[in-house]
């Protein structure tokens, strides 16, 4: 079982651990910072080594209780423990990205009742999906965009929090996030709540106020069925 850092502290860059397994160009460590993938959000990126001994990490997934990095490099079988370091610029990135969409997801619900159905975020940009029941125009994009600058702009704490399960399925907005769909194995839930806003099961990263995502600008909208909706969106 890979203890997983970045589950308590998002912040963190760089962490040293022992090695649990190698093979070939694929790590499992004790612990780690990378993130592995999910709700979205792509892997991390980074390096890990030690002395004079580094490889690039390209990829990351989970397998079981497990975190597999995967390297350009193999790491020789004679290392007993690697220090790890993120591609921060690209993960800070995934964080503003992940946070902002959270946000609007909250706005989206709030103000026009309509359900997330899907998401992913780039280092440069993210796009959003949902079931809009209402008329989808222009306007309503402008609206959209105006709530969710006013959200992010209000510096609203964003808190990570566990809640056991029993607990969770009694929440009205996480059962509208869907929280029921985690494996009934998973006795306790990790939350993410934008303060006033959103509060979601969710396992990524984000950042700690909502004053770093910066200004969301809606680049495109589209109609993907007839209450089916997408909007693409940068943060500046």
């Amino acid at each position: 079982m890979t203890e997983e850092l970045f589950l308590e502290d998002s912040y963190l860059k760089e962490f040293e651990s022992p090695i649990v397994k190698l093979s070939g160009r694929e790590v499992v460590l004790a612990r780690t910072a990378f993130y592995p993938g999910g709700g979205g959000q792509p892997a991390d990126k980074g390096t890990l080594g030690i002395g004079p001994i580094n490889a690039s990490v390209v990829d990351v997934r989970r397998e079981g209780g497990e975190v597999v990095h995967v390297l350009d490099s193999a790491i020789p079988n004679t290392v007993e423990k690697l220090k790890g370091g993120l591609d921060w610029e690209r993960r800070y990135a995934h964080m503003r990205y992940h946070t902002a969409l959270h946000a609007l997801s909250g706005v989206i619900w709030r103000a026009f009742d309509a359900n997330v159905t899907g998401g992913q975020m780039r280092a440069d940009r993210a796009r959003m999906d949902f079931s809009f029941p209402g008329e989808w125009t222009a306007e309503v994009v402008g609206e959209i965009e105006r709530l969710a600058n006013e959200a992010l702009a209000e510096a609203r704490p964003v808190k990570v929090y566990q809640l056991p399960r029993e607990e969770a399925l009694k929440n009205p907005d996480l059962i509208r996030t869907q929280v029921n769909l985690v494996p009934e194995r998973v006795k306790t839930i990790r939350i993410v709540e934008i303060e006033g806003i959103d509060t979601q099961a969710d396992g990524g990263t984000h950042v700690a106020n909502t004053r770093e995502t910066g200004e969301m600008e809606i680049t495109g909208r589209k109609s993907k069925g007839r209450q089916n909706k997408r909007i693409e969106f940068v943060l500046r």
